[in-house]
Parts: C-alpha cells; sequence; structure tokens
C-alpha cells in the first residue's frame, strides 16, 4: 500500500490552546442528551449552528510524523493501513454527511456515531469487538475568567489508529501532546495509539486544574466579601458559584469512573504498561474530584457565613434603632405631659409648672439631661462599639 506521507510534522499547522477561550453562554450547562420516545437507534441529531468538521491527521512513528489537513473523509484511509500510528482529529459536528463518511471509513458502529455525534453524553466507556470507545468531558476557563465552556470529546481506539470527536474546532487541550509529538519528546512516538489516548485523557483531566485554581481563588474573594460588606449581589456570586461547581463535578464524577474502568476490565487494545499511566490519570481525576468536593463545601459555607453576616448586620441596625428610641421616649413623655391642656387657674395642682418664670429653659434642660445620661449609660454598657461597620 502506497502511503502518502510527507517527511516532517509541520508546527506552522499545529492547533494550539488559545487559553483562555471565548465568552460563550453556558450551553455546556445543560443536561446529558437524550433521545426522542421512539427514534431509530443510531439516529444523529445536529444542531443548526455547529461548525462544519475539519479534519487533522497525524501520522508517525519512533523516526517520523507528519501532520496533513483532510479535505475528505477517505484520505485517511492510506494511513489506517500502515503499522505508524494514526491520530485523526475531527473538530466540529456540523456535516452528517462527513460524519456518516468517516464513520464509514473507520468501520463505526452506528450506536458509536451516535454517542459521538449527539452531544452531550455522560463521560463513559465501551468496547466492541476491534474498537473501544471512550467519552469524555474537557473544560476550560471562558477568557473573562468569569466561568468555563465544557465540550465532548470522543475517542474511538483501534489497533494503529485513534479517532477524536471535538464540538468545537476553536479550542481544545491537546496543544501540548502535539508539540511532544513533533518535536519527539518523551516515548508517545515509540509507544502505540493506546499511550496517545492515554496523553490525550492526562491533558483533559490536567485541564480541570487552572479551572479549579480560578474558583479557589474566587471563594477567597467571596470569603472577605460576604465577612466585610454581604449584599444581594454577593448572594448571586455564591449561588453561580454553587452551580458551576456542580457542574464541574458532574463532569469529573464520571470521568473517573471511566478511567477506572480501562484500569480494571482491560482491552487487548491497551497494553500494561499502559495501564500503569493510565493509574496515574486516575490519580489526577480523584485529586480534581477532591478539590471540587472541597470547594463545594466550601461554597455552601460561604451561604451560611452570608446569612450570620446579614443577621448580625441586622441586629447593629436594630440595635441603633433601639438606641435612638430608647433616648426619645423620655423626651417624648415629657413633652407629652406639659402637651396636657389644663388650666393652671382653676386649681394649683394643675401643672403650676406653665406658670414659673423659667419653666420653659427648666423643662429643656431636665429633657437634655435625662438624653445625655441615656447616651453616656450606653456607651458604658458598649452599644456603640460596632456602629461603625453599619456605616460601611
Amino acid at each position: 500500500m502506497t502511503s502518502h506521507r510527507p517527511t516532517d510534522l509541520k508546527p506552522s499547522k499545529t492547533v494550539l490552546i488559545p487559553n483562555p477561550v471565548d465568552e460563550e453562554e453556558d450551553e455546556s450547562y445543560v443536561d446529558y442528551y437524550y433521545d426522542e420516545a421512539g427514534s431509530v437507534p443510531g439516529t444523529l441529531t445536529i444542531e443548526e449552528d455547529a461548525t462544519a468538521p475539519t479534519l487533522f491527521l497525524i501520522d508517525y512513528n519512533n523516526d517520523n510524523a507528519t501532520r496533513v489537513k483532510l479535505d475528505t473523509p477517505e484520505e485517511c484511509t492510506p494511513y489506517l493501513e500502515s503499522e505508524s500510528v494514526s491520530w485523526v482529529d475531527v473538530q466540529g459536528l456540523g456535516s452528517e454527511n462527513i460524519l456518516r463518511r468517516l464513520g464509514h471509513d473507520f468501520s463505526l458502529h452506528p450506536l458509536v456515531l451516535e454517542d459521538d455525534v449527539n452531544v452531550p453524553q455522560r463521560p463513559k466507556v465501551e468496547e466492541y469487538d476491534d474498537q473501544l470507545l471512550l467519552i469524555a468531558r474537557m473544560v476550560m476557563l471562558k477568557k473573562s475568567g468569569q466561568g468555563f465552556i465544557s465540550e465532548q470529546v470522543s475517542f474511538i481506539l483501534g489497533q494503529h489508529y485513534l479517532l477524536t470527536v471535538q464540538e468545537e474546532p476553536a479550542y481544545d487541550s491537546f496543544g501540548p501532546v502535539r508539540e511532544r509529538i513533533r518535536g519527539n519528546k518523551g516515548c508517545i512516538r515509540r509507544d502505540g495509539a493506546d499511550y496517545l489516548m492515554y496523553a490525550l485523557m492526562d491533558a483533559i483531566v490536567d485541564g480541570f486544574f487552572p479551572v479549579l485554581e480560578t474558583y479557589g481563588e474566587l471563594i477567597e474573594d467571596l470569603e472577605d466579601e460576604v465577612v466585610a460588606n454581604p449584599t444581594r449581589q454577593t448572594l448571586e456570586k455564591i449561588h453561580k458559584l454553587k452551580r458551576e461547581l456542580l457542574m464541574l463535578r458532574r463532569s469529573i464524577w464520571p470521568q473517573r469512573d471511566a478511567i477506572n474502568s480501562l484500569i480494571r476490565d482491560g482491552s487487548d487494545l491497551i497494553s500494561d504498561d499502559v495501564r500503569i499511566y493510565l493509574r496515574d490519570c486516575y490519580d489526577h481525576a480523584v485529586q480534581v474530584l477532591d478539590m471540587v468536593e472541597t470547594y463545594r463545601e466550601l461554597a455552601s459555607s460561604l451561604m451560611d457565613v452570608y446569612l450570620s453576616s446579614v443577621s448580625n448586620k441586622m441586629n447593629e441596625v436594630m440595635k441603633l434603632l433601639t438606641v435612638i428610641s430608647t433616648i426619645f421616649i423620655p423626651l417624648t413623655f415629657v413633652a407629652g405631659v406639659y402637651g396636657m391642656n389644663f388650666n393652671p387657674d382653676q386649681s394649683p395642682f394643675n401643672m403650676p409648672e406653665l406658670n414659673w418664670y423659667w419653666g420653659y429653659p427648666l423643662c429643656w434642660a431636665v429633657m437634655i439631661a435625662i438624653a445625655l445620661s441615656l447616651i453616656f449609660y450606653f456607651h458604658r454598657m458598649g452599644w456603640f462599639e460596632n456602629f461603625s461597620d453599619i456605616k460601611e
């Protein structure tokens, strides 16, 4: 079989990671895809705004490597029949015709193609006669730094090839792996397609850590905000944080189980040496899950701290109002007494102070003395200590 193989892997065509990615809507936070009742198995559902697929092929062995852009799915057939490792990367799901032709070239089971195209699917592992299907989720930060974008990545592992299918062509976490293949770094070009799948999966799992670091910093900022100045916007931030952490958990939990399935169940397509590397990938997934669970607990505690802070702030306000009311209660009593219309001419007991020469100044002096006495008493009791926090 004649091989259409250039001699070098051209780095200028390699798609690196534009990190972080562009701002998009939170479409990745929706539930998993489900088939309509009565639909035929293998039905492909493609969104109207899906990007047309772009096909890239990286073919390599220990001596040389090349990367080419494929115009048609049929161009990858000669590479699949060679002994070298062939990585076909499909970026975009916007053409049913191209995807079905690709499924024909790779002899994909209709259900495999359905899982690849109908997104999002729950991360899982399924083994067929001579192929292994792995569904994973890849997350990356948005360019604004607020939130993350999640997309599905499908792996179809064969004897000498690996087919990856991505939702979006604009970004991925595979740039370092492409660079390792191009520069022949490590043992990636000496091992088979199963090691390539491990390397890509490890890159996906490691991509969770920068996202979690950002959420760790966000939690620290929210802790300071909740204690110092909790507002309605703070409550909304906490709610959004809890929701996004839940989505991260839904991504990494089944992904950890899928990696564990590759290690535990075994497959003829995965060697024992690669299975050892998968253990390390599993450890990273467990670390990610532990961090997500820890941040979720911190986010829940933030809600409790927020409620306590709001309650304390309300208590301070009520204490201030109580102090003001307590000061004016006796003054109101004095003013109410002398507001009564008793005629002193009818009886010497009918408010004789109304006829005193210094009666009015004496009344003011008594009220001021009462107010100052109460203020001094409240100050000694420490009731004015935290009123500055209310103003802030």
